[in-house]
């Protein structure tokens, strides 16, 4: 079942503008509301953006496990949701939020504190 397929109370004006990728999902990029941090990126279907939407907590589309999942139900690192904007193309969620605890499941701060990448010259 891909992203397209689940049900969903999302608002079908809304759902319409969506530009989705073939499995029904986008990317989600979660990012500190007051200090602009980059959190992590995760990836939501119509649902799962409905529920972020409704109530206040980030749910994203677990591809590996095909289920949803509340960020932080298990681990109490929750992400409270500030605000919510689609890109210019709508292909792309930037959810704004207050982030308790670690993002990562790694237990960082963030997803992307770990490894940089050398330039080149």
């Amino acid at each position: 079942m891909t992203g397209s397929d689940r049900p969903s109370a999302l608002d079908p004006a809304l759902a319409a503008r969506l530009k989705r990728g073939a499995d029904g999902l986008l990317p989600a990029i979660a990012q500190q509301y007051d200090t602009g941090e980059v959190l992590m990126l995760g990836w939501m279907d119509d649902e799962a953006l409905h529920r972020t939407l409704t109530t206040g907590r980030c749910t994203y589309w677990s591809r590996s496990r095909q289920e949803y999942w509340v960020k932080g139900d298990t681990s109490g690192h929750i992400q409270l949701v500030k605000s919510v904007a689609l890109d210019c193309d709508a292909d792309t969620i930037l959810v704004k939020v207050d982030q308790v605890g670690a993002a990562c499941h790694t237990g960082d701060r963030t997803c992307f504190d770990a490894d940089d990448l050398p330039l080149g010259p």
